[in-house]
């Protein structure tokens, strides 16, 4: 590229100010941009040269050395800063487009265009030209944002439960690692004070990403895309909330299931600048039963009874969540019969005054010893009622 006066390419005076730089170069990106003018090579070079000129003139530093030597290169640079007079070569390399990040407006050449100083102004002028929402640049000039009251979050915790707590409810105490608002700056993060750069993205307003082969920026969360922050507060360290342990009674209601989700009000995460806390959500876990089982409300359970107790009726114990409870069999019970024990099952949580029922299913069982008197019944009873239960099968 030709050897051309970096004042005269932006037609500005060599007294022009960093912001008459800055205007200047923004009326010429936009008129010769390759994007306002597709395929136009002569636009595309004229956009390369203007492009160099401003990321020299614009950097306190490289315009010095340009001033100087009436053309700029990292040699003079370094030649300038040991106060060395150069011995010749040429201006330095020209604006290389090679390998441009047009998405992050990032020079990634090999020509010095793609340093710190010269990448964060042609974002902050690339913003404004083409509708990028304001620069790093831009962003940074802004005065730093207030925070806003903002409710804390929700905890979740899982408890174990055994079958029986499930049914009756319980109360107890738990020990919640949470957080509270913050007693010396009241939630806002900082106590005030003059700004500074922001440590998290060094003034630009923007953090680097990185997702898989692409590189984006995304607006600084410390900062909110300012660029600058008030210090931060020494006791919570900016964050507006300071942790805190505390031991929280926790009533569980009767008829939890696993899954179920009890809200304890107010004991979730701290809030800011005054807004409540968020909310404490228990998770529970159910453990099973050696002999019920749950299925919504109601529970079932198995109960073995003998063959008198089957074939005459009899009146037994049965278990139930509350304690024992009797059950009436009537003469001639099958094996499988199921009986109902009303409202003896889980109480409802939709309804505190209802609750579920017990299923009771009877299973005949047979005594594994028979004693030879025992057979001689047996067989006279079979002498006395000979009936074929397999006689609707068709089978003899």
């Amino acid at each position: 590229m030709a050897k051309e006066d970096f004042y005269k390419v932006l037609g500005i005076d060599r007294k022009a100010k960093p912001e008459e730089i800055k205007k200047a170069y923004r009326r010429l990106a936009r008129k010769y941009h390759p994007d306002v003018n597709p395929g136009d090579k002569s636009a595309e070079e004229r956009f390369k040269l203007i492009t160099e000129a401003h990321d020299v003139l614009s950097d306190p530093k490289k315009r010095s050395v340009y001033d100087r030597f009436g053309q700029y290169s990292d040699n003079l640079a370094d030649a300038a800063a040991r106060g060395a007079e150069p011995g010749g070569g040429s201006r330095g390399a020209p604006f290389d487009f090679t390998g441009f990040d047009w998405g992050n407006a990032t020079p990634g050449g090999a020509g010095g265009a793609g340093n710190a100083g010269g990448s964060s102004s042609f974002r902050d002028i690339f913003a404004d030209l083409f509708g990028g929402g304001g620069g790093a640049g831009a962003k940074a000039e802004r005065e730093p944002p207030r925070p806003m009251p903002a409710r804390g979050a929700d905890i979740e915790m899982p408890l174990a439960l055994s079958f029986a707590e499930a049914v009756t409810g319980m109360t107890t105490n738990i020990t919640v690692n949470r957080s509270e608002q913050c007693s010396r700056c009241n939630g806002a993060g900082d106590t005030g004070g003059t700004p500074i750069t922001c440590p998290t993205c060094k003034g630009a307003g923007q953090v680097q990403r990185a997702g898989g082969r692409m590189r984006f920026a995304q607006e600084c969360p410390d900062c909110n895309g300012a660029g600058k922050r008030r210090p931060p507060c020494s006791l919570c360290h900016g964050k507006g909330v300071v942790p805190k342990t505390e031991s929280v009674k926790v009533r569980i209601p009767a008829g939890v299931d696993t899954g179920s989700r009890v809200r304890i009000p107010g004991k979730g995460e701290g809030g800011r600048l005054g807004a409540p806390p968020g909310d404490l959500f228990i998770i529970t876990n159910v453990g099973r039963h050696t002999h019920f089982t749950r299925k919504g409300d109601n529970i079932y359970v198995t109960i073995p009874v003998t063959v008198p107790e089957a074939a005459l009726g009899a009146k037994i114990e049965v278990p139930t969540v509350e304690g024992k409870a009797q059950l009436r069999i009537p003469p001639g019970t099958q094996s499988g019969q199921k009986f109902r024990l009303r409202e003896r099952g889980v109480p409802s949580l939709r309804n505190p005054q209802a609750r579920g029922d017990q299923f009771v299913e009877v299973q005949v069982t047979f005594p594994k010893v028979i004693s030879e008197e025992t057979k001689e019944l047996l067989k006279r009873y079979e002498q006395l009622n000979d009936e074929n239960p397999r006689v609707a099968m068709g089978l003899e």
